[in-house]
């Protein structure tokens, strides 16, 4: 196993579509596109299957998947590889470097697939709907562009409505349960964890939100929210 993830990490250092760590990227992809069309990131994208699925349904756009693990990355970038996808790349660093390498305005919709919910109010802050990665969001995300939510996890996702809510965000829309109604082509995409046996027996929900010009600094009160839930 340890050897596979060698190869790996050595193959997508010569894969056209993965950058790792990259210099001076910053309001530069449509050079690297080559085209001036939307660029569109999935977080924490693991395998990659949004990043993938995305980029088959909307030739009119760029697809960014942006993770740390590069063993996973190599997935999907060979998948896109083998499929000629040239409107799909991957964006090896950490999202709290998200600055670094896109301008202001640069992003117009980012999705967040099954992401770790950090369970542990201890954690919340590293939950990717936090207001502290919101606001790394904002310096990137066009003024209009969405946030979109895919998870099975309900404390997530009452936890990212509870931030809708207080910070003043604009929920565009709300499923409590993604595959009891009619999903959009978009949310019918499946990654590898919703797949599995495990998730399979899950409710599966849905956030689309929007972000307001500023986003408040409530950080205090939103964990003393959470001390009290967790304490109750």
């Amino acid at each position: 196993m340890a050897q596979k993830k060698l190869q790996r990490f050595a193959d997508i250092k010569i894969f056209i579509n993965v950058l790792e760590y990259p210099e001076n990227m910053q309001g530069q992809w449509k050079n690297f596109f080559k085209n001036t069309h939307p660029v569109v990131l999935e977080l924490a994208c693991g395998r990659g299957e949004y990043t993938v699925g995305l980029s088959k349904l909307f030739a009119n756009k760029n697809f960014i998947g942006v993770d740390i693990k590069g063993n996973r990355i190599y997935i999907g970038a060979k998948k896109c590889l083998e499929q000629q996808l040239t409107n799909a790349a991957f964006l090896r660093t950490q999202i709290s470097m998200l600055s670094k390498y896109f301008a202001a305005e640069e992003v117009s919709d980012i999705w967040i697939t099954f992401p770790d919910p950090q369970l542990r109010t201890s954690k919340a802050k590293k939950r990717l709907t936090h207001p502290l990665f919101l606001r790394l969001y904002q310096q990137v995300l066009k003024a209009d562009g969405n946030l979109h939510l895919k998870t099975d996890s309900p404390k997530l996702y009452l936890f990212t409505k509870r931030v809708i809510e207080l910070y003043n965000l604009i929920l565009v829309e709300d499923c409590a349960d993604v595959y009891a109604s009619n999903p959009s082509i978009e949310l019918q995409i499946k990654t590898h964890y919703e797949a599995l046996d495990i998730a399979q027996s899950n409710t599966i929900y849905y956030l689309k939100f929007k972000l307001p010009p500023t986003i408040v600094d409530l950080d205090e009160l939103l964990q003393d929210e959470l001390k009290l839930t967790e304490s109750n």
